[in-house]
C-alpha cells in the first residue's frame, strides 16, 4: 500500500513538473489564440463600430453576410480558388526541392540553407520584391517575357492576372513543407530503393510505386499545413494587391480585415472570422477523415 501511495505521489510530482514546464505555452495559448477566437466568437452576435457601445443583434450579421453581401461569395470564391491552386503547386514544388536536396553532392548542407531561407524572409521583404519583379514596365518577369516577343500582362492590377500572380507568389514560402519532405525521404529504407534497383527499376518507377507511397505521412502534414496557410492568407495580399482590382483577390482574411478595421463593422468582421475559422476546421477534418478511410482502405 504504501508502494502504491509513494507511485502515486511520484507520478503526480512528475505531472505537476511537466504542467509548469508548458505553462507559458499554456498562458500564451490562452492569451493570444484561445481568447482572441472566443472573444470572436461573442462579438460575432453584436453590432459594434469601436465607437458606441456594443448592440446586441444576435444572428443578424450572418443574415446579412449570406444573405445581402456580394462581396462575402466573391471572397469566399477566391479563397477557395486560391487554396484550390496553391495547395497542388505548393506540394509538387516542395517535393521537387526535397528530391534535388537529397543529393550526395559537395555542400549540400550550403544547398539546403539557400532553399530554405527565403521562408524565413519577413513578408513585407518577399511583398516588396514581389512587387517589382511583377511590376508591367520594369518587372524581371515581363522583361524575360519580351525577349521571347511576348508583351506581359500588369500583373497586379489586371483583373485576370492579380489572383494568378499571388498563387505563384505562395511558392516562394515552402521551406518548411520541403524540410518534412526531405525528412520523409531520407526516413525511406535504402534497402528497399535497393531491391527495385537490383529488379529493374528506373528513378521514374522508384519514385512512382516506392517513394512517394511512403511519403504518406510526410504528405498529410504538408497539405494539412498548406491549406491552413492558404485559408488565412492575408499579409502578401494586403501589400501586394489589396484586394483587388474590383475584389479579384480578395480572399476572406483580407475581406474580414476591411471590414473590421476600415470599415469600423467589428461585429460584421467578427462573425467573417468565425465562418473563416469554421470553413477551415471543416476542410481539415474533412480531409483526415479522407486519410482514415483510405489507411483503412488499403489495411
Amino acid at each position: 500500500m504504501d508502494r502504491k501511495r509513494a507511485w502515486r505521489g511520484r507520478r503526480l510530482g512528475q505531472a505537476i513538473e511537466g504542467y509548469l514546464f508548458i505553462s507559458p505555452w499554456i498562458v500564451g495559448f490562452l492569451l493570444f489564440t484561445a481568447g482572441p477566437i472566443a472573444a470572436s466568437l461573442v462579438l460575432s452576435f453584436f453590432q459594434w463600430s469601436l465607437i458606441r457601445p456594443p448592440r446586441l443583434v444576435w444572428f443578424d450579421n450572418y443574415v446579412q453576410m449570406f444573405s445581402q453581401d456580394p462581396l462575402f461569395w466573391q471572397s469566399l470564391k477566391v479563397t477557395l480558388t486560391y487554396v484550390a491552386a496553391a495547395v497542388p503547386l505548393q506540394l509538387a514544388f516542395a517535393l521537387f526541392l526535397a528530391i534535388l536536396l537529397n543529393q550526395k553532392v559537395r555542400l549540400i548542407p550550403v544547398f539546403r540553407t539557400i532553399f530554405y531561407m527565403p521562408s524565413q524572409v519577413s513578408a513585407v521583404a518577399v511583398a516588396v520584391i514581389f512587387l517589382w519583379i511583377y511590376h508591367p514596365e520594369l518587372g524581371l518577369i515581363n522583361d524575360l517575357l519580351a525577349k521571347v516577343g511576348i508583351k506581359g500582362p500588369a500583373w497586379l492590377i489586371s483583373e485576370r492576372w492579380a489572383l494568378p500572380a499571388l498563387i505563384g507568389m505562395s511558392l516562394w514560402s515552402v521551406g518548411p513543407q520541403m524540410i518534412i519532405f526531405l525528412a520523409g525521404l531520407q526516413s525511406v529504407p535504402k534497402e528497399l530503393l535497393e531491391a527495385a534497383e537490383i529488379d529493374g527499376a528506373n528513378y521514374r518507377n522508384l519514385l512512382r510505386y516506392v517513394i512517394i507511397p511512403l511519403l504518406s505521412p510526410a504528405t498529410v502534414v504538408v497539405i494539412a499545413l498548406s491549406i491552413i496557410n492558404s485559408l488565412k492568407s492575408f499579409d502578401i495580399v494586403y501589400i501586394m494587391t489589396q484586394g483587388g482590382p474590383f475584389h479579384k483577390s480578395d480572399t476572406l482574411a483580407m475581406f474580414m480585415y476591411v471590414e473590421s478595421f476600415k470599415k469600423y463593422y467589428m461585429g460584421y468582421g467578427s462573425a467573417i472570422s468565425v465562418v473563416l475559422f469554421l470553413i477551415a476546421l471543416v476542410v481539415i477534418i474533412f480531409y483526415f477523415r479522407q486519410v482514415q478511410a483510405l489507411e483503412h482502405l488499403y489495411d
